[in-house]
């Protein structure tokens, strides 16, 4: 569940955010994941503050007691090299679920994913569908690929990007209950891997929106070989997190 502007005992919860309340979610993913763009290291964490993303965060996901926190079963030469099927990604047709109470406003299920995932060529789409979008005037399905953007209130949305094509089960209008399941990650958009992107924000109009911070109610850490809880806090780049 949510809550608009939960209460935080103190400022250590919060890390960068220094806020004295903040809007605490559900984890969207179930399994083990790492955070290589989050908020909870640096904002803007992607940065940039356009598109409502100061504080948006990805998942990408990982295999327990992997020390080079790989994302895929390969090599890492295969996947520099040679590329990688998106079936060798972990999280890629993982279930992505709704971290919010809410009503969907709209989605995209159509974009295709890109098979092999091939990092410079991903890179370079990345570059260039960012750059037509911005200057352009480009779908936003360009850069987010399939979606689903969520209402909770007048000026608060949630976006579930870079999904699985075909995978989206919900449609625009319905409402929706937290831990409800939406689809399934991808690598659509300006992906440069299968994972998921997700950001809160005061407008569905990725143009002029202004990202805002939030928390998860409650996760697990890897700390020294054991897993200990956490409440009200974000991962940093370097946890390793569970759900």
């Amino acid at each position: 569940m949510i809550s608009s502007l939960n209460p935080i005992n103190s400022a250590s919860d919060l890390g960068i955010y220094h806020r004295d309340s903040v809007i605490a979610i559900d984890f969207p993913l179930r399994g083990i994941w790492i955070t290589p763009h989050t908020p909870g290291t640096k904002v803007p964490s992607h940065g940039t503050s356009n598109f409502g993303e100061s504080y948006a965060i990805d998942f990408v996901m990982i295999k327990d007691n992997d020390p080079f926190k790989k994302p895929y079963g390969k090599s890492f030469f295969s996947y520099l090299f040679r590329g990688l099927a998106l079936s060798d990604f972990y999280g890629w047709g993982q279930t992505i679920y709704s971290p919010v109470d809410g009503e969907v406003v709209s989605i995209v299920d159509s974009v295709e994913e890109r098979n092999p995932v091939r990092i410079f060529n991903d890179i370079a789409n990345a570059i260039k569908v960012t750059n037509n979008y911005t200057q352009h005037g480009g779908s936003p399905d360009s850069i987010a690929g399939n979606y689903v953007l969520i209402k909770y209130s007048n000026d608060l949305y949630v976006l579930l990007a870079h999904m699985k094509k075909g995978s989206i089960i919900v449609k625009p209008g319905q409402k929706i209950r937290t831990n409800q399941p939406l689809g399934q990650l991808g690598h659509s958009g300006n992906s440069t891997m299968p994972h998921l992107h997700m950001q809160f924000m005061n407008s569905k109009d990725f143009k002029i929106a202004v990202g805002i911070p939030f928390v998860f109610r409650k996760y697990e850490v890897k700390r020294n070989s054991k897993w200990d809880v956490v409440y009200n806090s974000i991962p940093t780049v370097n946890d390793i997190v569970r759900y």
